[in-house]
């Protein structure tokens, strides 16, 4: 099975040694995502905003290996707040508002920076 791997750029990406997103025969999985862009946080202190931010970057990782937010199956959010699930639910609720994945929203304790409020994980299943 062919495996393709695509990199975004990302600080991280060679000091951790990850992939944005891999994938293997008609299976996508998008690493965990942060809302960035040239390398700098965008929105800080707006989860909605980054939320945003975030699906953008996950739907333009999945059109680089041939799928789109319609294929996700599943996301995994990761908020450091719960309190804001609103904003961001309602954020990822826009992006799947036909196509709508399997979820979870945990709470955790720190992201990868202090600025960040929310990361995503996703997994699609690409129709052939």
């Amino acid at each position: 099975m062919q495996r393709t791997n695509i990199r975004t750029g990302a600080v991280w990406e060679d000091k951790v040694g990850y992939s944005r997103a891999v994938r293997m025969g008609n299976q996508i999985e998008v690493s965990g995502t942060v809302a960035v862009q040239n390398g700098k946080v965008v929105s800080p202190g707006d989860a909605y905003g980054q939320t945003k931010r975030i699906l953008e970057i996950i739907k333009n990782s999945l059109e680089q290996l041939g799928g789109k937010l319609s294929d996700v199956i599943r996301t995994r959010i990761y908020v450091t707040d719960i309190n804001v699930w609103e904003k961001v639910g309602k954020a990822h609720g826009e992006c799947f508002i036909k196509n709508r994945p399997c979820t979870s929203m945990v709470e955790v304790r720190k992201l990868i920076g202090t600025d960040y409020l929310v990361e995503i994980e996703a997994t699609a299943i690409v129709s052939p």
